[in-house]
Order: structure tokens, then C-alpha cells, then sequence
């Protein structure tokens, strides 16, 4: 099992090309996905229980290995308007608006986890890799949008990024009776980052540069602890620490050849989690609702310009998620899910424009999954999933040029940049138990 568990970790650390518009993925794998990624409180499978709270993981005795791919697929579109000056740079009255739609395509989205203990053994060990969070764009340049003109004409010129981070887990879980379950859970990361062009680097005549895709490695833990009672309410807490990254080191391409580096540190935010769980029959209910700390995480809670005009962070607010699902197992072999996910928006409209190459978070989102149990040990899982981000996330283009008369960002009068998306994903996955 540790051979196969090693030689399937290694393959996704070769294929893991995902990226993803909105930072923090709602669940992990088909199942969980399927349940609006509710598990704090009710494990359905090892990768929803070793993602949101490794305590759980001692409601399973066997031996078992689980792999899930999805397909997922963005489609955020970047809106924006500016007013038209006459040759004295004054205002004519008129505006200039218009569209750029991402064209980015599919992006796999891989989820690997084990469980093990022994026969009778109080104690649960785990280990995961699994994709958790990204985001990526590409708006093409063009003329017929103000913020994806070329530099030349004042725009951004061609948007484009690709965030991802990759999580390795290696959990323990002990009950300490028949009831209550702790678990604990040390994870080490990896993540990339690749800007077009890079906000977070100094300007210069040429405008902003181009950054090489750079990564850096980070360090972070979860700890939880679960309720389950013999009349079917569960309950359960986790707390994951914010994981802490090293600065990524940026190599930097001018449009005029020059070059220049830059360091800029983003980690990963806390999340407390408090969930609750009911099975009874043929129904399992799952309800979770978690707290991400934005506020309290380089990379995020930075914002505005820098003395140079460069960006120094996104600006985020803290989040609230609500993720809720219910399994029904009255068709025979058959498990069939639907799940429903709310998230906050932590862009407010101030800095917007910070992070359009980081667009909106999705607001809501549903899902339907579905399983087939060949046997005891051998189960295959599918997912669908639709999501949109509401309201399309807006605010005034800004310009560190007009700071002393528009602070604190230097709006610019008359303008604005907006941004919306729907997310669509399709998951495959598969158990066996050893």
C-alpha cells in the first residue's frame, strides 16, 4: 500500500497543472464536493475527513486508498470603463467601456489519500496530496477593453495568471473513547505563481514587467476533534493554522528587455471549522460552517501602492462558508448526494481593481454526486458541479498618480472595472479498500 500510495504521489506532482478562479476549493475529491464539501462533522470518505478534520478518520477501520480527478472549468469575464479626455486632458463626457472574456480552457484538479490502522488499534494514521487552492486568469489583450489595451495605451495589456498550491497531510487520529476522537495533522506545501503582467514588481518606463513562474515551499498543521453518538449525531472541530510560506522570488521581463527581480510572500490563511452531522437509516446530513482568516495573512491582508507603485497585497476580507449536503442510500449500491456551498465575498469594491488577475470568489454553488459499489472493497464516485459568483465584484480603475486627490488608492473619477464567473466541473473518483 505505501508503495502504491508513493508511486500515485509522484505522478500527481508531474500532472498537477490546476488553477482555479477563487482561492480556497470548497471541498476535496468527488464525495466531499458532492456534499458542498460538509465533513467537519460527518466523514463520508477519507479525503473529506483528512482535508477538514483528522480526527474523523477513526470511523474508518480498513485498510484504503482513494484517488479523484475533476475537469474543471472557469469562465470569469473582466468588464471595465474609463472617461475620454480631449487633447487638454479634459473631460469630453464620454466613456470608453467594454468586455474581455478568459480563455483559458480545462484544468485538472487530482485528489490522492490513504487511511490505515491496525485491527483493535485505538490509533488512525492517514496520509493525502491534495490540490487546495488556486486561481488563474487570461484575458487576451485588446483594444476594445480599457484595462486589457496595451501598456502603451494605458491598459494592462494581456492578463494572465496561475496560482496553485499542492498539500501533503500526514495524519494521526486516537479515540479516546468509543465517542470522542482527536486527531492531528502536520502538512507541507507547495505552490507556484506566475503573473502577466506582475503588479507586485516596481514600474518603470515600460510600464510593469512580465514574472517567470517561480514557487516556494510551506509548513503548516490541523488539529480537530469529533463527537459521534449511537443515535446518529455527530459533531466535530478543526482548526487549520495558516500555512506559512517562503517568499517567492519573481524574475521580472520589461516589454523594452530590461529585467529586474522581486520578492513577494502569500501564504495560505487559517480556517476554523465547526461541523455538525446526523445519519439515520438510509440519510446522512452534513452542515459545516468555517471561518477564514484573510485579514491575518500576508499576501492578503496587505493593500494599496507601494512609495515605487507597485501593489503590495490583495486587500482581502475574512470569509464565511457554509457547506451543507445529504446522502441518500435507499438505491441499492447506489449512494446519490446533492450539496450546496455559500461563500462571502472578501473583495470589497475599494480593491477591486488589485485583483483582477485573482477574480471573485464563487458565492454559490451546487452539486450532485453519485456512487456505484462493485463490492465491499471497490467503489466508483462522480460529481457535477455549477457554480457562480452572484454579483459581479466592482469598483473604480485606480492610479497611484492620483492618490493626493483620490486617496487612499487614487480612484480614477468616472471609471470602473468589474468582474464576474461560473465555475463547472466534472469529478471521477475510486476507493478500495485493502
Amino acid at each position: 500500500m505505501k508503495t502504491l500510495f508513493i508511486t500515485l504521489t509522484a505522478f500527481l506532482m508531474t500532472t498537477i497543472t490546476f488553477s482555479q478562479a477563487g482561492h480556497i476549493m470548497q471541498g476535496v475529491g468527488s464525495v466531499n464536493m458532492s456534499m458542498g464539501g460538509a465533513a467537519t462533522g460527518q466523514p463520508l470518505d477519507i479525503s473529506g475527513a483528512l482535508h477538514w478534520n483528522p480526527a474523523t478518520i477513526t470511523t474508518f477501520d480498513d485498510k484504503s486508498i482513494k484517488l479523484d480527478i475533476g475537469l474543471f472549468f472557469s469562465s470569469p469575464e473582466v468588464s471595465s470603463t474609463v472617461p475620454e479626455f480631449d487633447n487638454q486632458g479634459q473631460p469630453t463626457g464620454n466613456f470608453y467601456s467594454g468586455t474581455t472574456e478568459d480563455d483559458r480552457g480545462v484544468s485538472p484538479m487530482p485528489a490522492l489519500a490513504a487511511v490505515w490502522s491496525k485491527p483493535e488499534s485505538k490509533h488512525t494514521f492517514g496520509a493525502s496530496v491534495f490540490g487546495i487552492s488556486g486561481f488563474g486568469v487570461t484575458f487576451p489583450e485588446s483594444m476594445s477593453n480599457p484595462i486589457t489595451m496595451p501598456q502603451a495605451n494605458g491598459g494592462f495589456g494581456r492578463i494572465e495568471s496561475d496560482y496553485m498550491l499542492l498539500q501533503v497531510g500526514l495524519a494521526w487520529a486516537y479515540e479516546i473513547s468509543d465517542e470522542f476522537s482527536i486527531g492531528i495533522q502536520p502538512t507541507f506545501n507547495y505552490s507556484s505563481l506566475e503573473l502577466m503582467p506582475n503588479p507586485t514588481a516596481n514600474p518603470t518606463q515600460a510600464g510593469y514587467p512580465t514574472a517567470d513562474r517561480a514557487s516556494a515551499l510551506g509548513f503548516g498543521g490541523q488539529i480537530g476533534v469529533f463527537y459521534h453518538s449511537t443515535t446518529g449525531i455527530k459533531a466535530g472541530v478543526s482548526y487549520k493554522t495558516t500555512q506559512y510560506f517562503e517568499d517567492f522570488e519573481l524574475e521580472n521581463t520589461y516589454l523594452d528587455g530590461s529585467t529586474s527581480t522581486n520578492t513577494f510572500n502569500m501564504d495560505y490563511p487559517s480556517i476554523l471549522s465547526f461541523g455538525l452531522g446526523y445519519s439515520l437509516g438510509n440519510i446522512d446530513i452534513a452542515l459545516d460552517y468555517r471561518m477564514v482568516d484573510y485579514e491575518n495573512t500576508d499576501g492578503f491582508s496587505n493593500v494599496g501602492w507601494t512609495e515605487t507603485a507597485s501593489v503590495s497585497g490583495f486587500g482581502w476580507e475574512n470569509i464565511n462558508i457554509i457547506s451543507a449536503g445529504i446522502q441518500y442510500k435507499g438505491v441499492d449500491k447506489l449512494p446519490i448526494r446533492v450539496g450546496y456551498t455559500y461563500s462571502s465575498n472578501p473583495i470589497n469594491s475599494d480593491v477591486a481593481f488589485f485583483n483582477v488577475p485573482a477574480t471573485a470568489i464563487i458565492k454559490n454553488a451546487y452539486q450532485f454526486g453519485i456512487s456505484y459499489e462493485f463490492s465491499d472493497r471497490f467503489t466508483l464516485d462522480a460529481l457535477i458541479h455549477y457554480g457562480t459568483s452572484g454579483d459581479a465584484t466592482s469598483g473604480p480603475l485606480l492610479n497611484p498618480q492620483f492618490i493626493q486627490n483620490y486617496p487612499p488608492y487614487g480612484a480614477i473619477p468616472g471609471s470602473e472595472v468589474s468582474y464576474d464567473m461560473t465555475t463547472m466541473m466534472v469529478g471521477f473518483g475510486a476507493s478500495l479498500k485493502l
